[in-house]
């Protein structure tokens, strides 16, 4: 750790996810992501692992779920987008993705938020646009943010991207993190390890014990 122009600066794991000023982001674990990546049960396993020590040292848990807008409130990109997930022509037969109130957007019941944890809704592929996140951090002291969650190529990538250009410590923890496609997966994870710090389960859980 140095100090430099009255900034600190974090050199090791153990200072950069020290929990004081670190928080545990759980992107995306709702049942329709989960029940489709490649490697559920060795994920639900370490994602488990992971908030037990969080929580066991006070830090704080951030949950995150895909919440749709009013249809008519989409923009042309998204639209289009999902009409290539779901290979529809008409916009109008698009299935309603994520409806709330649904299984498919509840958050899996292996990992569920405790009543102690906060749940942001949102509507992008990064927790900062659209919600009050960043002043949270802000006002908590957090400048590093551990990211698990689903899936490693889109959400947990431009998370990555998007805390690392706000000025926090990006932590992806590699085994928390999934996807249906596990090149993609691979891939992005080799990425992301020249641009944040890309890190196991074992190695975060050994600095918080």
């Amino acid at each position: 750790m140095k100090r430099f122009y009255n900034k600190t600066i974090y050199e090791t794991l153990e200072e950069i996810v020290a929990p004081e000023h670190t928080a545990l982001v759980i992107w995306d674990v709702q049942n329709a992501l989960v029940n489709n990546i490649f490697n559920k049960e060795e994920f639900l396993t370490n994602l488990k692992a992971i908030i037990k020590a969080a929580r066991e040292k006070g830090i704080s848990v951030i949950y995150t779920k895909i919440t749709p807008l009013p249809v008519d409130y989409n923009s042309s990109w998204s639209i289009y987008m999902m009409m290539k997930r779901y290979g529809v022509g008409d916009p109008a037969r698009l299935p309603q993705f994520m409806e709330p109130g649904t299984s498919d957007a509840d958050i899996h019941a292996d990992v569920a938020p405790s009543d102690k944890d906060v749940v942001i809704n949102k509507h992008t592929a990064s927790i900062f646009i659209g919600t009050h996140i960043e002043y949270m951090l802000r006002n908590k002291g957090i400048d590093a943010i551990v990211f698990t969650g689903i899936s490693t190529e889109f959400g947990i990538d431009s998370n990555a991207r998007d805390a690392s250009n706000r000025g926090f410590y990006p932590v992806v923890v590699k085994d928390c993190v999934s996807s249906r496609d596990k090149k993609m997966h691979e891939a992005s994870l080799n990425v992301l390890s020249r641009l944040c710090i890309v890190v196991s389960c074992a190695e975060v859980i050994k600095e918080w014990k």
